[in-house]
């Protein structure tokens, strides 16, 4: 079920996408406490006014978690709710539609709140393994191991994902879109962590070379610039860079493969660290973040005066879990740290 668009160009039909890409000092991953999408987005581009995203509300229950949500997206495939989980059907039922009605009532709230909004506007949904590990079979196992499945996912994902820039770049037409694919279960999917569907196993591990290329299909298919983050240990980060990714978005305190980022930052790759937890705590002063991404980036080797166009600062993952004030007082700590990034 796909949502109705407007018609017209995407925005960001260059033809490298990546190449043209402007990054923010500042943005959040995605996903907020509440369930009130106009109060969300408002909070959103007040508090990162450089680099607002389309908040996620998964508070308001199925359909509104990050499956759920991504499933609305998908173009000529159907899924439904079961106790056990979502699952590919022959037709969509309530729950998709469930699904669709959270996405357009989320477009119609941008569209109230920030239509005269301009700058990178970043929109967010579950990557193809993400999406396929997520998913059952109508009958079986889940979708991640059906080589298949996992390509007929793919392309209506990277289809319904265009359409929704489309959408998005309707409502607000200053806005120069960004699509960020979540993808924290591809580490699980590489190490053989995946648990079966009865819990009782693990599904087998699928080899880099498969998964990065079936990411970079979807990838490629987008008109945009596209962000991978992944906030699980063991992300990925040159397979991502590998697939395409103009941008990789990672926990900094979980990622310890230094070469791999200087790799990325080399290959003209944007980063975007999470630099305070998406759950509740006491946050230091965001001097003492912005000295410690620094110390981070001497450890690197690069250029000091290099560092604030490198990166993008963001919570480490979604902030759904958080406290209203906890979460508001995130998005602050991240823009005001950035702040101590630029060169003098």
């Amino acid at each position: 079920m796909a949502i109705p668009i407007d018609p017209g160009e995407p925005a960001g039909t260059d033809d490298s996408p990546a190449a043209a890409a402007t990054w923010g000092p500042a943005s959040g991953v995605g996903s907020l406490p509440g369930t009130d999408p106009a109060e969300a987005t408002r909070l959103v581009v007040g508090e990162l006014p450089e680099f607002a995203h389309l908040p996620e509300l998964p508070a308001r229950g199925a359909g509104a978690d990050l499956i759920g949500r991504s499933a609305a997206l998908l173009v000529d495939l159907a899924v439904d709710l079961t106790p056990a989980g979502w699952r590919l059907v022959p037709r969509g039922g309530i729950d998709q539609r469930r699904a669709a009605e959270f996405l357009a009532r989320d477009l119609d709230a941008l569209h109230d709140v920030a239509e005269d909004w301009t700058g990178p506007l970043k929109v967010q949904a579950a990557g193809p393994w993400t999406l396929a590990a997520g998913l059952e079979r109508t009958r079986g196992e889940r979708a991640v191991v059906d080589a298949g499945a996992r390509r007929d996912l793919g392309q209506s994902l990277a289809e319904g994902l265009a359409a929704h820039v489309t959408a998005v770049a309707a409502r607000v037409p200053g806005a120069r879109v960004v699509v960020q694919l979540d993808e924290p279960s591809v580490p699980a999917v590489l190490h053989g962590a995946l648990p079966t569907v009865s819990g009782f196993g693990k599904l087998p591990s699928v080899e880099g070379s498969v998964v990065e290329q079936e990411l970079a299909d979807v990838v490629a298919r987008l008109p945009v610039p596209v962000v991978v983050h992944c906030c699980a240990p063991r992300a990925p980060l040159d397979l991502f860079r590998s697939a395409g990714a103009a941008a990789v978005s990672f926990d900094l305190g979980l990622v310890q493969d230094l070469d791999a980022v200087g790799t990325a930052v080399e290959a003209g790759t944007h980063l975007f660290p999470g630099v305070v937890p998406g759950t509740d705590t006491t946050l230091p002063a965001p001097r003492a973040t912005a000295s410690r991404v620094q110390a981070w980036w001497r450890e690197l080797g690069f250029p000091a005066d290099e560092l604030a166009a490198a990166v993008t600062l963001t919570p480490s993952c979604g902030l759904a879990g958080a406290s209203p004030s906890y979460a508001r007082s995130a998005m602050a700590h991240v823009r005001e740290a950035a702040k101590y990034l630029q060169p003098d």
